[in-house]
């Protein structure tokens, strides 16, 4: 039996959820899927559904397979629909993830040109701090600030961004301002994202500063909001400052021991087919990031 045809029949009946649902939309019989999903099951040697009277559910190595094997037929249509259409203009739907901040910042400002240039692109953007699963969630595309730590993912850096540590002069007519980052141990320091530990550099290298707060978050601009109101003292990417780094009562500080940058990577998901969506999208943030960032 084909077994391209066998694939095809234990995804419908995944999503279909019952055989016969599964037939009547691939235009089958109930027995010829059943007889698909049996030699499916013959060639693997497992079991990939468990099978009642009412119901059809998958296994443990059932769901696995699926988890597999659906992005795979997914990629393969994607390739079949480039070559049939390769005369048209590229059309689709791709799904961004950015941090909060920046992305407001310096991807929402973005997006115009971007679906001017290509009408028929859909975007859905997602705005988080929280790093989100790419496969899991079906992120096509992500760009991050900082570390990555993705052994699943294909790694762009784009460019890179300072760090900045700054305070209000509210806060600081109430506290001497720190000459030296070991000063920071008798400062309020604003936690993002649970970083106890700032990064500095000096004479004699990188070094890092344990800091503690009374206000923490995983959300950029909540530790903004505390600095802008006096709470205390935050680090931050100078991208995600473009603005408030003019602010009159913000005043940046130990200016000469930050040293250490941060990358701005786009990622997208390793595997084979990339489709060409994607890819185009992926090529403008490549370009218009490093010019604006």
């Amino acid at each position: 039996m084909d077994r391209f045809h066998e694939l095809t029949a234990f995804i419908t009946v995944v999503e279909a959820g019952g055989f016969s649902a599964a037939a009547r939309r691939l235009d089958d019989s109930q027995s010829g899927m059943s007889k698909s999903i049996s030699a499916l099951e013959k060639r693997l040697g497992v079991l990939l559904f468990n099978r009642s009277t009412r119901s059809v559910t998958l296994t443990d190595q059932g769901r696995k397979y699926y988890d597999r094997i659906k992005p795979l037929l997914e990629e393969m249509d994607e390739a079949d629909g480039e070559l049939t259409s390769s005369s048209q203009e590229v059309s689709g739907l791709v799904r961004i993830a950015a941090p909060s901040t920046f992305g407001r910042l310096h991807v929402l400002p973005l997006i115009p040109q971007l679906l001017a240039l290509h009408p028929k692109i859909k975007l859905d953007l997602g705005l988080s701090d929280s790093v989100r699963d790419l496969l899991a969630d079906g992120i096509d595309l992500a760009i991050r600030v900082g570390p990555v730590h993705d052994q699943d993912a294909v790694v762009k850096r784009v460019t890179g961004t300072s760090l900045v540590c700054v305070g209000s002069r509210r806060y600081f007519a109430r506290h001497e301002a720190p000459t030296v980052p070991e000063d920071l141990v008798n400062h309020n320091c604003l936690v993002y994202n649970e970083v106890t530990d700032w990064a500095f550099g000096g004479p004699k290298g990188e070094f890092s500063v344990p800091v503690s707060g009374n206000l923490s978050s995983n959300s950029m601009e909540t530790i903004l909001s505390g600095v802008l109101a006096g709470i205390g003292i935050g680090m931050f990417s100078r991208a995600s400052l473009v603005g408030e780094l003019q602010h009159p009562d913000i005043v940046t500080v130990l200016d000469q021991f930050m040293n250490e940058a941060r990358d701005v990577s786009l990622i997208w998901p390793k595997r084979r087919f990339v489709p060409a969506r994607v890819r185009l999208v992926t090529e403008f943030f490549v370009t218009t990031l490093s010019q604006r960032v």
